[in-house]
């Protein structure tokens, strides 16, 4: 072939190049938890927005709002989303009544949540005879409050229960008196301190590791959508490795700012301490930690939600994605 031949030829493929990609793109709908939209963890899906790993992998995202957790593998099941962000002990329920979903990308692995209180309550033994808002009994929001209390002598008999699902109404609760302490994680601890709140302790007192949400999908549909399941994984992929590189410190600092209303410094005070040193809250790669499964199985036997014998946390995941995405 000619100089000038080939030279046309490599133009015709740089050109077509794009038009392919173009014609290629996937459209997936992803359930979100309403109330969770400003909180920090979805802080992987809004870089993996607006950093473009989505846009490189040609994944057209479509956002559903879904009211509660309680509804995100339902809602998957029903067929109204094609992935959905949910708290892992909901799809451990819905996985042992049958669901088809299994986790396949990790989300927030080891949050913190902190018991804050009102001014006058200075340790978790003064909320005897209090009331605290709590989110339902199976989520390891409640579990690991109901332990830290426990580890302060202080019963779920002692104090009245609040049902709130979602942070920003139990801070809400907080804020108009009518809780007298609720878990919350960042960054409402940080500005609800700086109000004159007081942190009573949080749950990495009591859960050393957790994988505390993870993204799901239903396994017979991802398996029939092994590509573009593969390419939304290697996007949170790239938005968690993004995440934990410290010459983005900066603009993830940023980002938690502008995408969950906190100051600048605490926004940058979280980053220290999620990220110098690391300390495994969120996922280096996406990754699902196994012990951290396993530990939640085992929250939910403790706190009576699972009364048979435990489940292998193995019957809850779908790896092969993430390693086809280069996370393993």
């Amino acid at each position: 072939m000619r100089p000038t031949i080939r030279l046309l030829a490599l133009g015709l493929v740089l050109v077509s190049a794009p038009q392919a990609l173009a014609q290629d793109r996937r459209t997936l709908r992803m359930g979100v938890i309403a109330n969770s939209a400003r909180s920090i963890s979805q802080l992987g899906l809004y870089i993996a927005q607006r950093r473009g790993f989505l846009d490189r992998e040609n994944i057209d995202l479509q956002i559903v709002p879904l009211p509660g957790v309680q509804h995100q593998i339902a809602e998957l099941d029903k067929g109204a989303v094609d992935v959905s962000h949910t708290a892992t002990p909901y799809l451990v329920q819905a996985a042992l009544a049958g669901s088809d979903s299994v986790a396949i990308v990790g989300g927030l692995a080891n949050p913190v949540f902190a018991v804050l209180a009102k001014p006058d309550i200075k340790s978790l033994a003064e909320l005897r005879g209090r009331t605290i808002g709590l989110s339902l009994p199976v989520d390891t929001i409640t579990i690991g409050t109901l332990k830290l209390l426990k580890r302060a002598g202080v019963g779920a008999s002692d104090f009245t229960t609040r049902e709130i699902v979602g942070t920003p109404p139990r801070v809400d609760c907080l804020l108009r008196g009518e809780c007298d302490a609720v878990p919350v994680g960042q960054p409402d601890d940080l500005a609800l301190a700086r109000k004159g709140y007081v942190n009573l302790g949080d749950s990495l007192q009591v859960i050393p590791a957790l994988q505390f949400n993870v993204v799901a999908a239903r396994r017979a549909w991802a398996a029939a959508n092994a590509e573009t399941v593969t390419r939304y994984t290697r996007a949170f992929v790239g938005a968690y490795r993004y995440m934990n590189d410290p010459a983005n410190a900066a603009d993830v600092a940023a980002l938690i700012a502008e995408t969950t209303g906190a100051a600048p410094d605490i926004a940058r005070d979280i980053v220290r301490f999620y990220f110098d040193p690391p300390r495994a809250i969120m996922p280096r790669a996406g990754e699902i930690n196994m012990e951290g499964m396993r530990a939640v199985i085992s929250l939910m036997i403790e706190a009576g939600e699972l009364k048979s014998a435990p489940p292998e946390a193995t019957r809850f995941v779908d790896l092969q994605y993430l390693r086809r995405a280069g996370a393993e």
